[in-house]
């Protein structure tokens, strides 16, 4: 597959679509199995709250898969992702109740890099609960 948007239609400024991810401890659970990550910070907010956290949180490589889904669906293959990177600057907090919590992402191309091999770079922001989640959170893509 190749990226289906393709460089020549791209400029600096771009926004790509905006999505929110909502997480539940039950999506921590999941992640906890596939990821092989049983922190208990991620499930038992007893031991969240006696190590100063105020209640569970998401696994920082969780919310940074989620909010990558925002760049691998716009540039419509995940391959096409070929640079990324994040710094965590707040936990995602998830209560224990049928809401969760929620991660805003939206992104925007912040350059074009290189010509010949058609890629740019994406900064992403990505929010929960009003915080600022990652921090210098980029991307760089190929595209088509």
């Amino acid at each position: 597959m190749t990226a289906r948007i393709a460089y020549a239609d791209v400029e600096v400024g771009t926004e790509l679509p905006a999505r929110t991810f909502p997480v539940t401890r039950a999506d921590l659970v999941r992640y906890a199995g596939a990821s092989g990550d049983f922190n208990p910070i991620h499930w038992n907010e007893r031991f969240a709250r006696e190590v100063g956290l105020p209640d569970v949180i998401a696994h920082g490589m969780f919310t940074m898969a989620e909010a990558a889904r925002v760049v691998t669906d716009w540039a419509g293959d995940p391959a096409a992702v070929v640079e990324y990177g994040v710094r965590f600057t707040n936990p995602v907090v998830v209560p224990n109740d049928d809401t969760g919590a929620e991660i805003e992402v939206s992104a925007k191309v912040a350059a074009k890099l290189d010509d010949e091999a058609r890629t740019v770079r994406v900064d992403l922001v990505a929010r929960s609960a009003g915080q600022k989640v990652l921090g210098l959170s980029r991307a760089v893509v190929r595209l088509g």
